[in-house]
């Protein structure tokens, strides 16, 4: 595997129980320093929250006394604490950290790795049977159909892919500011960050901003068909994907400012617009 370039920490880290026990222990501040210094390189292995040289030599207290540049007492000491907290666990006399993909997300970004690794091959087998294919024009304008078509096809599963995979992380994350969207439950919904940046990557010609204000108009008017939290990244991903299809352009947010709020949300005109659309969309 790769290194990567950087680890998930969260933001109330130091209010967490096992980080206050630690700041009462002498040499606290050395221990929580080693602590941020094996996650770095547990980050920098990338290899499972396993401390393995090489997949062969398990690091030692010595040797990461060397690498952290730190006294072995202290490291040795940083270790049984961190061992007591449950941080990390020794199994077979190697060093781990319990869960690390799990908390890293690390096991989807190599997932999305390789799931780009195997598009690009397949892409080039296809190439490369087209090259073969040179009969006539006719069949080569047929063939080259084809392969946009394929392609097409391949955009369109990995839409799916990434949001079926923000839907479960996405609780973690800073919220984007938009609309939000009324569940079944009559709780709200907003994507995170992150998710809402995808929807306007994926989504080039939609005001993806101002389609979560018709969507919440729609989840206002429309309350029996309103969708579970399960489902409501399928349900904005079909409505987006309708209105790409529609080939909308986003209007120029420098125009007639003046006459709108910050956020563009006006609700009468907005349900009155998810009422015209209603039928269209179920």
């Amino acid at each position: 595997m790769g290194n990567v370039k950087w680890i998930k920490i969260t933001t109330d880290i130091f209010d967490d129980e096992k980080i206050l026990l630690i700041e009462s222990l002498p040499e606290a501040d050395s221990i929580i320093v080693i602590w941020f210094k094996l996650l770095c390189l547990a980050g920098k292995m990338n290899n499972s929250g396993v401390f393995v040289m090489n997949d062969k030599v398990a690091y030692t207290d010595k040797m990461l006394a060397t690498i952290f540049r730190r006294k072995e007492s202290t490291v040795r000491l940083a270790l049984e604490t961190f061992q007591g907290f449950g941080m990390i666990e020794i199994v077979d006399d190697v060093i781990t950290i319990p869960n690390w993909g799990k908390h890293q997300s690390l096991d989807q970004l190599e997932s999305k790795r390789g799931y780009m690794r195997d598009y690009m091959r397949d892409y080039r087998e296809k190439q490369k049977k087209l090259a073969c294919k040179t009969n006539s024009k006719t069949n080569s304008k047929a063939n080259v159909s084809l392969l946009d078509k394929d392609i097409e096809e391949d955009k369109e599963k990995e839409k799916k892919d990434i949001i079926a995979q923000s839907s479960d992380e996405q609780t973690s994350e800073p919220e984007a500011d938009v609309a939000a969207l009324v569940l079944n439950d009559d709780s709200e919904w907003r994507p995170s960050e992150s998710l809402f940046a995808e929807y306007v990557r994926l989504y080039p010609n939609v005001d993806v901003k101002q389609q979560f204000n018709v969507m919440r108009a729609w989840c206002i008017s429309n309350r029996p068909k309103r969708k579970t939290r399960r489902g409501i990244t399928r349900f904005v991903n079909s409505w987006l994907a309708r209105e790409q299809d529609k080939g909308y352009r986003p209007p120029n947010n420098n125009q007639n400012s003046s006459q709108n709020d910050s956020s563009g949300y006006d609700p009468a005109i907005w349900e009155r617009l998810a009422n015209e659309r209603r039928e269209d969309f179920d």
